[in-house]
């Protein structure tokens, strides 16, 4: 892990709860649950930017996040790989075009949980925003750090970053924020539901909430265009070809509750919020695995938009991004 950089072009970054270098964290591969029971949730006041939270006592475990996953990924590098990526660089650039019709002006508080390598982050610190990161993985931020090491020195002291479980986030970072980001990480927690909720309590009333997940029932469509036809007869649960051992209907692929947008956005609901728009990610790109971005990425980000704000075509999409506005 890196330190915060420090020369005279380089103002550092707070990372409040990353514990000292030599510190053994845990693997990216791992997902670690929360005591039975849930996650325990800890009101606290929302913490003004460098102020450094007291230390917790007692047992170790206590003071260890929980990993909950690497976004979009089992390792670092693979995700950091991913975003340079035509698909990861199509998911970004429309995640950012569709907030920037619903979050409050600039320079508004925005929280992403799970922010990976600090992508969207850097983005909307750009545009005048005050953005902290909750992220488990300490590698990825290093990773968020050797982002902004290059960026000016206005985007950089509106950056913070907290290692710690979104879960906890309440307790970490405070609550009354203006939006709250999750991106590309419910579909690697066994249930949305504590994490959803979380969300909504750390949003002030009135303010957004913006999550991005898979949408299950349109999983077989990127393995159909990719050729891999067991794979696309699996994910749609139909007969079994003539002549197979087993001849009959084969069960679905059962979906992860995460992996359902009508079940994310029910529980959103539940929570004391209300729907302002979805928008469907990469309904003609998923497919295209790690090309690179080239000089048409411009003109393939508006078809993608264009697409994903419109029925029937965002319904196809590999990704459902839910806005939605706290109402309570």
């Amino acid at each position: 892990m890196q330190p915060s950089p420090t020369s005279d072009r380089r103002t550092p970054v707070f990372d409040h709860t990353v514990p000292p270098p030599g510190h053994p964290s845990a693997s990216s591969h791992e997902l670690r649950e929360p005591p039975s029971g849930g996650p325990q949730v800890h009101h606290a006041p929302a913490r003004v930017a460098g102020h450094r939270p007291e230390p917790s006592h007692g047992d170790p475990a206590a003071r260890e996040p929980r990993v909950l996953a690497v976004v979009d990924g089992s390792d670092t590098a693979d995700y950091v790989a991913h975003t340079a990526t035509l698909r990861g660089v199509i998911r970004q650039r429309l995640v950012t075009r569709a907030l920037i019709g619903h979050l409050p002006p600039a320079p508004a508080r925005l929280l992403d949980i799970g922010g990976g390598n600090g992508v969207q982050a850097l983005e909307f610190a750009r545009r005048g925003y005050n953005v902290t990161v909750c992220e488990p993985d300490p590698r990825m931020l290093a990773e968020t750090r050797r982002g902004l090491a290059d960026a000016p020195e206005s985007v950089r002291r509106r950056v913070e970053l907290v290692r710690g479980d979104g879960r906890d986030a309440v307790h970490l970072v405070g609550t009354g924020w203006d939006a709250t980001f999750c991106h590309g990480v419910i579909m690697f927690v066994p249930e949305p539901a504590p994490l959803l909720n979380v969300l909504v309590e750390l949003t002030r009333p009135g303010g957004i909430i913006s999550v991005v997940g898979k949408n299950g029932p349109a999983l077989a469509l990127r393995a159909g265009l990719q050729g891999r036809w067991r794979d696309t007869t699996a994910l749609l649960g139909e007969p079994r070809a003539v002549g197979a051992a087993r001849p009959g209907r084969q069960p679905a692929v059962q979906l992860p509750p995460g992996d359902d947008p009508a079940n994310v956005a029910a529980i959103l609901t539940a929570a004391g919020t209300r729907s302002l728009a979805w928008y469907g990610i990469r309904t003609f790109t998923d497919h295209l695995g790690g090309i690179p971005p080239g000089s048409d990425v411009d003109a393939v980000v508006d078809a993608e938009w264009a697409a994903g704000a419109r029925d029937p075509y965002r319904g196809i999409a590999r990704l459902i991004h839910h806005v939605h506005r706290r109402t309570g």
